[in-house]
């Protein structure tokens, strides 16, 4: 026997539908604004990076008596050289060298343009030149 006393409880479908939009316009409104911070910590961490793969690359030349060639890359920082016989490395905390948060290897050219080297990431767009998240992040500015 069923008893009719008892109701069912639980939303209708425009309760639902004005719930959704609601969130809707909550991600819009936010959404913009996260990934607009999200852009910025990325161009903080690759600065971060150059600033911390460049005081490797001091720390190399204290040992080696030179910079890495453009050859060698960064990759002299984690394994010796051939012709090195005063490396003390390796001189980052992991085996392999980091690639900038957007998930490319960082330039590096030595002798630099700008200075003994030049360590640059180009930014999310990858092209020279850029602003806010497609701007460049190099070691000698």
């Amino acid at each position: 026997m069923v008893n009719n006393n008892q109701t069912e409880k639980g939303f209708t479908l425009l309760e639902l539908l004005v719930v959704l939009g609601i969130i809707a316009m909550l991600a819009g409104i936010v959404g913009p604004q996260v990934m607009k911070h999200m852009g910025a910590s990325k161009t903080k961490a690759a600065k971060v990076q150059v600033e911390d793969l460049s005081a490797a690359l001091d720390m190399y030349k204290l040992d080696v008596g030179k910079y890495p060639t453009t050859e060698q890359g960064l990759t002299a920082l984690v394994e010796k050289p051939s012709d090195s016989k005063r490396w003390n490395g390796p001189y980052l905390r992991k085996i392999n060298v980091p690639q900038d948060p957007w998930i490319q290897p960082y330039h590096y050219t030595s002798p630099g343009q700008h200075g003994k080297f030049d360590l640059y990431s180009y930014g999310a767009d990858e092209k020279e030149g850029g602003e806010g998240e497609d701007q460049d992040i190099n070691s000698w500015e």
